[in-house]
């Protein structure tokens, strides 16, 4: 049941390719203005200063208040537990501009009478180049407490990674280009045109492993969710460990076919049963074409 709430925060990790879109061109430093040197005649006139290209934010369907919640069912348990994923806020990080997103799964209250269980993962995505800056894991089973930490530093294509429980483990990671968290992912995939047949991957570093995921989208097709009845892409990821061998068994997201592109439904067949997450109230904004 442990590995539930752990997809339920991270949402799975679904992994659309980045490898095809360009890294945005690094800002320039402005041109040094000279003066000329004095001389009897009139020399040429110095050459303007040259300002540095403004960045450009990357269009995204989400924004700073939106807040998604969703019903964790588990094998004959109707309702597990829930879970939520919040865009807190856009703000200035890490010599950028960042979305701080959040994700929180818990179980019901008559489940959490049996096990404790809380965890969290947050990200911070760059507005300018929708790779993350950072992320976190934190996991509470009973009276165990667990961080994992995972700072990106993009441009070296390498992570330092961070595990605190009653002792602390540092490990620098070298990643390939366009690297995501677990969190990440779900966001940049909404972000990215998607249509039925396209198969992308994308490399993804969680807890200290960096997986290769493939996903292939399939058909449209209609999604009950606590919204009603949605028009949505079905998608199906395949994961790899770093020696090629597939993890994990049949998952599936059901990504919305509008402008937001929201997370509606996902599935999984676990070790412990089957799973789903599903989509039940959409706050800070209107659904788009509702």
């Amino acid at each position: 049941m442990k590995r539930i709430f752990v997809l339920g925060v991270a949402l799975i990790l679904l992994c659309p390719s980045l490898e095809a879109q360009k890294r945005p061109a690094s800002a320039r430093p402005p041109a040094t203005q000279k003066t000329p040197p004095a001389a009897p005649k009139p020399g040429p006139a110095p050459s303007p200063v040259t300002a540095a290209p403004a960045r450009t934010e990357r269009s995204v369907p989400f924004k700073a208040g939106e807040s998604l919640a969703y019903d964790v069912s588990w094998s004959s348990f109707v309702t597990a537990g829930t879970a939520t994923v919040t865009v807190r806020e856009k703000k200035p990080s890490y010599n950028s501009l960042a979305y701080y997103i959040v994700a929180e799964g818990r179980p019901t209250p008559l489940l959490s009478k049996l096990y404790t269980l809380y965890y969290k993962a947050d990200t911070l995505l760059d507005a300018y180049t929708l790779l993350p800056q950072r992320g976190s894991i934190f996991s509470q089973e009973s009276a165990r407490q667990r961080m994992k930490v995972t700072v990106f530093e993009q441009s070296a294509r390498k992570v330092h990674y961070e595990m605190r429980t009653t002792s602390v483990f540092k490990q620098d990671i070298a990643v390939p280009a366009y690297t995501q968290d677990a969190l990440s992912v779900i966001y940049v995939l909404r972000a990215i045109p998607l249509k039925p047949g396209a198969s992308m991957t994308i490399p993804v570093s969680d807890s200290g492993t960096t997986y290769t995921a493939r996903i292939n989208v399939g058909q449209r097709e209609m999604v009950k969710t606590g919204l009603g009845e949605l028009p949505a892409l079905r998608i199906t990821p395949v994961v790899t460990d770093p020696q090629g061998k597939p993890i994990g068994r049949a998952l599936t997201l059901w990504l919305s076919d509008d402008a937001r592109r929201l997370p509606l439904k996902m599935a999984a067949d676990l070790a412990v049963g089957s799973f789903n997450l599903t989509l039940r109230e959409v706050k800070g904004g209107t659904v788009a074409g509702r």
